[in-house]
């Protein structure tokens, strides 16, 4: 586990990352070797399954932090990928404090919360156990994901949710979840991504992150005070690369 991704999140350092949607450790490591400060691993809407997750938390290592997106706030779902030695979870579609007070008892070992224990890579195939039972708690970053404007009104519930470390907002779901599918620009899909984000910096600084769809985007997001930061995918810069590539011999 990436132990220093969750301190340098809790300081508000800002955070460059890119979500990885394609089952390939070699284009992890590229990216890592790239020097993005983290990896959103999609289990949600990406290739990756369990197998894949671990496999890109070992080609990367101490390199960067490996954050997985799980594919369902399930416990089933939440100890796998845990048990990769991923340095955190990311929740979709928390709409409640309820809802994020559950993924986070499963996130956590007793007395904290109720997560499994297993013997897998994080615990060093049972070699760490102990090691990982005293740390993991206090090493593992929780991030709720606020993609639903259900989210934006319960905002100030699900950061009050104990063990709760930042929240990543999702533009394109929640512009969804008002009508204006797609529509990230629009003046009410941006006022509730500002209530979101104020709630959040408001309560101490608390980690607010989102997904930026292209560098105008992103800086935008920078100068508004979100430190963590997912910019583009694995899929799109390939895409991007080989189209201008072509362009240009062609």
């Amino acid at each position: 586990m990436n132990a220093d991704f969750k301190m340098r999140l809790i300081e508000g350092k800002r955070l460059i990352g890119i979500l990885l949607t394609l089952p390939s450790p070699e284009i992890a490591e590229i990216c890592a070797d790239a020097g993005f400060d983290w990896l959103f691993l999609d289990m949600e809407h990406g290739l990756l399954d369990i197998a894949a997750v671990q496999r890109i938390v070992q080609a990367v290592g101490e390199r960067c932090g490996c954050v997985v997106r799980v594919p369902a706030n399930e416990e089933m779902w939440i100890k796998k990928a845990l048990d990769t030695g991923a340095a955190g979870l990311i929740f979709p579609h928390l709409q409640t404090a309820g809802e994020a007070a559950r993924v986070v008892g499963w996130s956590q070992y007793p007395p904290e919360g109720g997560r499994s224990i297993g013997i897998a890579r994080a615990q060093g195939y049972g070699a760490k156990l102990k090691e990982s039972i005293d740390s993991a708690n206090r090493n593992l970053a929780l991030i709720a994901q606020i993609e639903h404007i259900d989210a934006v009104r319960n905002i100030e519930a699900i950061l009050n949710v104990p063990g709760v470390d930042a929240v990543f907002i999702g533009p394109f779901d929640l512009s969804a979840s008002m009508g204006k599918p797609g529509q990230v620009l629009d003046a009410a899909v941006q006022k509730a991504m500002a209530k979101v984000r104020q709630a959040c910096l408001k309560r101490s600084g608390v980690p607010v992150g989102i997904f930026a769809r292209d560098i105008e985007f992103a800086g935008k997001s920078l100068a508004e005070g979100y430190s963590l930061l997912c910019t583009g995918t694995d899929a799109t810069l390939l895409s991007t690369g080989a189209t201008e590539l072509v362009k240009a011999l062609k």
